[in-house]
């Protein structure tokens, strides 16, 4: 059990650490994208207004060009970085085919340990549970239902009971 309860931590550590990495990347990333489209917006204002403008002349064509120009280079930097982001989150979700990994075993564990206390104590076990654990580790119809309800949970006496009853 230390084992699993080990291989679980790991599993909330990475899961963790990558959760608040990809909040990071992604906080960090909003308002460089918020800028980019409003001088994207802005740009295109000023080239819908200047194309209409019967008094175009060479000069205002010339800044409107350095404009462009400037907004071009932005945005190649942008999008770089948002290409950098995006990998940077693709790499902080690694962790998803290290953590299956680690649950399967985990949970190879807990099978390990519950067939031995099933040889051990079997009656005191309770038989229908045992096959549930079992039909849904091993992909079968059975599913998990998630965390239990308060109302539904094992309440601490009847966890001492358990316990008193294999002699601990």
């Amino acid at each position: 059990m230390p084992d699993a309860r080990e291989r679980l931590a790991y599993v909330s550590q990475m899961t963790n650490t990558a959760a608040h990495r990809v909040l990071g990347l992604v906080e960090q990333s909003k308002p460089v994208c918020a800028d980019v489209a409003g001088q994207g917006r802005d740009l295109a204002e000023t080239l819908g207004r200047m194309a209409g403008a019967d008094n175009l002349d060479v000069n205002r064509a010339r800044a409107l060009l350095r404009l462009c120009a400037t907004y071009a280079a932005r945005a190649a930097d942008f999008a770089q970085q948002q290409n950098d982001a995006l990998g940077d989150i693709l790499i902080a979700q690694d962790f998803q085919d290290l953590s299956g990994q680690v649950i399967k075993k985990t949970i190879d564990i807990i099978e390990r340990a519950e067939r031995q206390l099933v040889t051990a104590f079997g009656p005191v076990i309770d038989a229908d549970r045992t096959s549930q654990v079992a039909e849904a580790t091993h992909g079968q119809t059975a599913s998990l239902a998630g965390p239990q309800a308060p109302d539904k949970a094992l309440q601490q006496d009847d966890v001492d009971d358990l316990l008193a009853s294999l002699g601990f």
